[in-house]
């Protein structure tokens, strides 16, 4: 239903002249998602745990803009999600979701946070213990879609290679790598504090 209401949304904004700027006029890169479903679905396991953001292209569904921590626990079917952060005011922000298979059947994971729509979350390339490459894009009628991506790793601090590592993977689906925004991390962010939300 929130999928609908979304699409709903978009064609009015669509004719009313007024897209919002994360919908583009194209269509979404060609990704082998049963593939990548069928090699890492055994794996979901190891892909629990802390994750920190390093990067992400514009997404306004994302509040928090600094010290991304987000924290998934496996319930052997999917994800609860934990993502603390602090958001543009300064204030310590808290959200939670779930990921979980495609109701439909679709070879690919799901993502719904509290008071957003669900949305494909695609591991394009992941080593379980350093990095994750996550991908969602969405195809809308009269040839438009919307895409968000992000860079996590398993360290506040890592090294740049895993950065570079993913930022060419995007870059082999012609997801433009000028796109991302590094995310702060390191000492300046309060992880104790985050991690008791």
């Amino acid at each position: 239903m929130k999928v609908v209401c979304l699409l709903l949304v978009l064609v009015a904004a669509v004719a009313a002249d007024k897209i919002p700027d994360f919908v583009v006029s194209g269509k979404c890169p060609a990704v082998d998602t049963e593939g990548l479903w069928n090699q890492q679905r055994s794996e979901h396991a190891r892909y629990a745990g802390v994750w920190y953001q390093q990067a992400i292209t514009n997404n306004p569904y994302q509040p928090n803009k600094k010290c991304n921590r987000i924290e998934y626990s496996h319930d052997g079917h999917g994800f609860d999600a934990k993502t603390c952060g602090i958001n543009a005011e300064g204030n310590l922000l808290r959200h939670n979701g779930k990921i979980y298979p495609n109701p439909l059947g679709v070879p690919v994971l799901s993502i719904d946070y509290d008071g957003m729509f669900a949305a494909p979350y695609t591991l394009l390339d992941t080593d379980y213990s350093n990095y994750a490459c996550i991908y969602s894009c969405i195809d809308y009628n009269y040839g438009y879609y919307s895409d968000f991506a992000f860079i996590f790793t398993r360290s506040a601090t890592p090294s740049d290679n895993y950065i570079k590592k993913c930022l060419d993977v995007f870059q082999s689906y012609n997801v433009d790598s000028s796109r991302f925004e590094r995310t702060e991390q390191g000492s300046s962010c309060p992880y104790d504090a985050l991690k008791a939300l």
